[in-house]
């Protein structure tokens, strides 16, 4: 088994913030922002097996298991599967910064725990995660997908 380390989690983390960036970047460009989410799903997630992913702003639809409702969170679109959608990446996110609490490796899987704040010209919030992490093959895959903003009293 080629063990998971903590540097590869921080490394996935990284690239995954680039691609939620640069959705917003190219949203005008509708055709090839669809290209870009499809392949960006299948870098990071693992969808061709099993993905339990539930996205900060999803109220009705709570849970986005599958490929599809997981597009649809991210950047809407007339053929969104959930109606409540309005596409979190086309925020047009600049900076979004990972304050792991801390990881923790069991041979190929990873888990990731923490803060994650998201930015943009108009503002700024604080996300909570737990994400799963799977190595499969040569590739770091999200299997479990959690964020939900912090408890308001």
């Amino acid at each position: 088994i080629n063990e998971m380390t903590k540097e590869d989690i921080v490394e996935e983390q990284k690239k995954w913030s680039e691609g939620i960036i640069k959705m917003g970047e190219i949203s005008n460009n509708r055709s090839s922002l669809e290209l870009f989410v499809d392949d960006f799903l299948d870098k990071h997630y693992n969808f061709e097996e099993e993905v339990l992913f539930k996205p900060t702003k999803a109220k009705k639809q709570q849970f986005r298991n599958d490929k599809e409702s997981a597009v649809s969170y991210f950047i809407a679109g007339e053929n969104k599967k959930c109606t409540e959608d309005s596409g979190f990446a086309l925020s047009k996110w600049s900076k979004i910064t990972f304050n792991n609490s801390d990881i923790i490796i069991n041979e190929n899987i990873g888990l990731a725990m923490g803060n994650y704040t998201f930015e943009n010209n108009n503002s700024q919030i604080k996300v909570e995660y737990s994400f799963v992490y799977k190595r499969i093959n040569n590739s770091i895959k999200i299997i479990l997908h959690h964020s939900s903003v912090p408890y308001q009293s």
